[in-house]
């Protein structure tokens, strides 16, 4: 019976899963998180009321949630008021914090990127790509006519960067030695590279995606954006980088691709394509599998031909698209880094 039990509580995960984002959201757009982290010490939901002008009853409702999911924690004082903190996890849904995830939260959570999901299931049965059948036309061409929408994607893509171009510094610091001039290929807003450039101040970086993309993006040291088509040429450097750019296509794509990225490469002897993304292993269980194959869902919902790969899989594309061979470094984040030389 015991047994039982806890299989109907997963039974309720599953059929209530999409609670958890919901109601995260609804704290971020509240800024919850924000108004305790920049009040410096607890609150009570008295205060919090009131910073928000709204019902303590709801607003209580939401932060038991919240505790019950770890992203606040109950404190009392001395007189035994109940108050509420920031816990570590709580500190990556502040929208300024160091690794803020605000925008990649709201991004996956927007109307746009919810409705693919409703047909998922008709993409199985080989219906139209779930994106295209939601919307009309593919995600590409859905940001290029919504700017506003593309501007959040962009910053979904920098969220993810202050998480995993850390762990590359961390992992790969050698890798980047020798190396003077970087093109980032789908660079987005250049989060990813200026953060390569602050960490290796002696790289001069190219920022390359579409116009549509680049005209609001800031200025950063040490970086140059440059407007291009991946698919028609890629600006010259000694190393190509790509993260989280390969998985938004099929093997075809991928191909044509990398093959650009390959001419791109200065010099065939010392340069290098990098490439960051998850490599999923069938075989075995990681702290990152799960999140891998999330993702995985993820690139079936929201593009036509988009996953993510194996090892093998990824030796498959990259000896189509002219590689003598690759490695494969492993790092502390959801992505691996793949070297792929000329």
């Amino acid at each position: 019976m015991a047994e039982l039990r806890d299989v109907e509580v997963s039974v309720w995960k599953y059929v209530f899963g999409f609670v958890e984002m919901a109601v995260v959201k609804c704290a971020v757009e509240l800024e919850i998180f924000d108004v305790i982290e920049n009040h410096g010490i607890p609150m009570t939901i008295n205060e919090l009321s009131a910073a928000f002008a709204c019902s303590s009853l709801f607003l209580h409702r939401i932060v038991r949630f919240l505790v019950h999911q770890k992203l606040l924690k109950e404190k009392y004082n001395s007189d035994g008021i109940k108050s509420y903190d920031l816990t570590p996890l709580s500190h990556f849904f502040t929208r300024h914090g160091e690794h803020s995830m605000v925008d990649l939260l709201l991004s996956q959570s927007s109307p746009i990127m919810l409705a693919p999901w409703h047909y998922l299931s008709g993409r199985v049965r080989n219906g139209p790509p779930a994106f295209e059948a939601a919307h009309g036309e593919n995600v590409w061409k859905y940001a290029s006519k919504h700017p506003e929408h593309s501007e959040l994607f962009s910053g979904a893509m920098a969220c993810d960067a202050r998480l995993s171009v850390p762990a590359i510094v961390d992992g790969c610091a050698g890798l980047f030695d020798g190396i003077n001039t970087i093109v980032d290929v789908g660079g987005a807003n250049g989060t990813a590279l200026g953060m390569l450039v602050k960490a290796f101040p002696w790289i001069k970086g190219i920022n390359f995606d579409l116009p549509h993309v680049l005209s609001v993006a800031p200025e950063i040291n040490g970086v140059e954006h440059v407007c291009g088509d991946m698919f028609e040429a890629v600006p010259k450097a000694e190393a190509a980088f790509l993260k989280w750019i390969l998985h938004d296509w099929g093997d075809d794509e991928c191909v044509q691709i990398l093959s650009k990225c390959r001419e791109a490469v200065l010099d065939a002897d010392k340069g290098m394509v990098i490439i960051v993304e998850a490599v999923i292993n069938e075989d075995e269980d990681s702290k990152f599998k799960h999140v891998g194959l999330m993702i995985d869902m993820i690139m079936m919902a929201q593009t036509n031909n988009g996953k993510e790969r194996t090892e093998e899989e990824w030796g498959s594309i990259l000896t189509k698209a002219g590689f003598s061979r690759f490695t494969v470094k492993p790092i502390h984040a959801v992505q691996s880094v793949i070297i792929a030389y000329p």
